[in-house]
């Protein structure tokens, strides 16, 4: 995908050279494809765009489902904690 973007991009400068406004159809290319276009398939973090030196999203992916699982067992834990009663009926519940 990034290829075809940053090809696409080349062809609009160079078309830019007789018509200026194929230069703005570059920038506007680019700036869809940087906002909308990298690591739509995850969730934007409070940083904004993910696309450091790392060099690897799959590690970022892994950090961020980790955190996901830990915040969630850290309310799991607070709920059974705060409501014992209530975390046996339903274990009770489901063992029937």
């Amino acid at each position: 995908m990034g290829t075809i973007v940053l090809s696409g991009t080349v062809v609009l400068v160079v078309l830019g050279f007789g018509n200026h406004n194929w230069w703005l159809a570059a920038v506007a290319l680019l700036f869809l494809y940087i906002r909308y276009g990298r690591d739509s398939a995850s969730a934007p973090t409070s940083g904004g765009a993910s696309g450091g030196s790392s060099g690897g999203g799959m590690a970022d992916d892994y950090k961020s489902y980790r955190d996901r699982r830990d915040r969630q067992a850290k309310w799991e834990r607070r709920y059974r904690r705060e409501r014992p009663l209530e975390v046996r009926r339903q274990q009770r519940d489901k063992a029937k």
